[in-house]
């Protein structure tokens, strides 16, 4: 997989023997944008959810009027007032009802939510002009089509630019990047069709512009198959089961609330999370005492089995369609069967508290946690792997995007608070897949703990110790952003 571009430069990186090419961002790059974007006259920026407000303040932002950036919304929408408040209006054309915007746009970002693309598609194709560039950020709307055996209109590029992080993060590090240099989340990019010939240099551009400091190449189909698998495991309905069952353990061991979720929720979203970031998998490990090491070997031999079986058949479940389907059925049910929140319930109520009268340096770093944790967390490597997607995804769909996005912002939110709070598509995986992981910890990894040594199979963390993700992820790395996610 290979790409080339006419306008930005091409370069390669080495993963783990593999060479996978990626283009490096920065605001120098900024007068470069109107070339690359040749053809383009206006951008329709389709929504005004998170990723939507942060796209569309980031490309008008980089862009300085060079292209015209328009936001397009439903009539009637309340989402006009905000953007208002943000700038864009509709006596300059900048703001407007979302068909008149798709139809005035050369390339029109599609962020409206996964259930609005899949009930507004065959309306949104029809309104575009041949020779558009339908640009989306995430493979969803693919997966839905590829179900019902439907394609996107052969006229129009369709590419994919996916930043790695929550739209508040996407925003709010473009900004510190005007100050920090290389600030800013990194993103993935994908060219499904290319009909003007010009889709990966707008893709890019596309990149560039909302402030990624490096951006690596995919496909659609890989992105959504990696995306919503990602979600349904370690980086969040995965996390969310792993520590409830954590936290229901060290409280059946005796230990008070309060201490039982700092050595469950607070131990991952903090100091594991932070030592992931900054050192690897690896580097985890080997900051732990001898004894430690022992422990956490185990958890991770135990937990692994368990990670392994659930993402496979959430990745077939993925693949398959039948969880598209089920998003999309469920959708359909919510006027009448809303989603409730989790964030009542004993654990995420002990949270609030111990969120309260934190002090970082006495959260516990527990290596069995981190074992339990890990091990969940490299059967989704292994997965990926298994299933032939890129390495620099894997690493960002399985590790980067949980330690350096999701993890600090539920560290300072709460895991509960992002499980009630994130897209719906994500919300119904969380619901759906949590309990699963909970379960089978709780039936299958725990009790071989409780067993002793003898009971465990240690040939998952002996794998671990040589496995080519720490090699990828010590190159990522290098790639990090010099600042930390920014959390309102």
């Amino acid at each position: 997989m290979d790409f080339e571009t006419t306008v930005f430069e091409k370069e390669y990186i080495e993963l783990g023997g593999r060479r996978e090419a990626i283009v490096r961002g920065g605001r120098h790059l900024f007068d470069r944008l109107p070339h690359a974007l040749a053809g383009v006259g206006q951008i329709g920026v389709i929504g005004w959810g998170p990723q939507g407000s942060a796209q569309a303040q980031n490309l008008r932002d980089s862009l300085n009027g060079t292209v015209k950036v328009a936001v397009g919304l439903r009539s009637g929408s309340r989402s006009f007032e905000a953007a208002r408040a943000a700038g864009f209006r509709e006596e300059d054309g900048t703001l407007g009802e979302m068909f008149e915007v798709i139809a005035a746009s050369d390339m029109v970002l599609l962020l409206i939510s996964d259930a609005a693309q899949t009930d507004l598609h065959e309306k949104i194709f029809a309104t575009l002009r041949p020779g558009t560039t339908l640009g989306l950020s995430h493979g969803f709307l693919l997966g839905y089509l590829a179900d019902r055996n439907e394609t996107f209109p052969a006229e129009v590029d369709v590419v994919g630019v996916c930043p790695k992080g929550m739209g508040a993060s996407v925003r709010a590090l473009y900004l510190q990047g005007a100050e920090v240099n290389g600030a800013g989340i990194n993103a993935s990019f994908a060219v499904h069709q290319d009909v003007t010939g010009h889709a990966v240099d707008r893709a890019l551009a596309w990149s560039v512009a909302l402030g990624a400091p490096y951006t690596f190449q995919t496909t659609l189909r890989s992105e959504y198959l990696s995306d919503l698998t990602g979600e349904r495991a370690i980086l969040a309905a995965g996390v969310h089961g792993v520590v409830e069952s954590l936290f229901r353990r060290y409280r059946e061991n005796g230990m008070r609330d309060e201490e039982a979720f700092r050595l469950s929720a607070e131990s991952v979203t903090g100091p594991i999370s932070k030592i992931i970031s900054r050192d690897g998998l690896r580097g985890l490990y080997e900051r732990l005492s001898e004894d430690d090491r022992s422990v956490f070997a185990q958890a991770y031999a135990a937990a692994y089995p368990v990670g392994l079986e659930l993402t496979h058949e959430i990745y077939d479940e993925v693949e398959s369609g039948n969880e598209i389907r089920s998003v999309v059925l469920a959708g359909k049910r919510l006027g009448r069967f809303p989603m409730g929140k989790i964030d009542q319930s004993t654990m995420w109520q002990v949270g609030q508290k111990v969120r309260g009268n934190r002090a970082e340096s006495e959260i516990p770093l527990s290596p069995f946690t981190a074992g339990i944790y890990c091990g969940v967390l490299m059967a989704q490597v292994d997965t990926f792997l298994a299933k032939g997607h890129p390495y620099s995804e894997i690493a960002n769909e399985s590790v980067i995007e949980a330690v350096d996005s999701l993890n600090p912002y539920m560290h300072a939110r709460g895991i509960a608070y992002l499980v009630d709070n994130c897209s719906t598509t994500a919300r119904l995986g969380a619901r759906k897949w949590a309990s699963r992981f909970d379960y089978l910890l709780t039936q299958l990894a725990y009790p071989a703990m409780d067993q002793g040594a003898a009971a465990i199979d240690l040939a998952p963390f002996t794998a671990f110790e040589d496995h080519v993700i720490h090699d990828i992820l010590r190159v990522c790395a290098e790639m990090r952003p010099p600042v930390d996610i920014f959390v309102e």
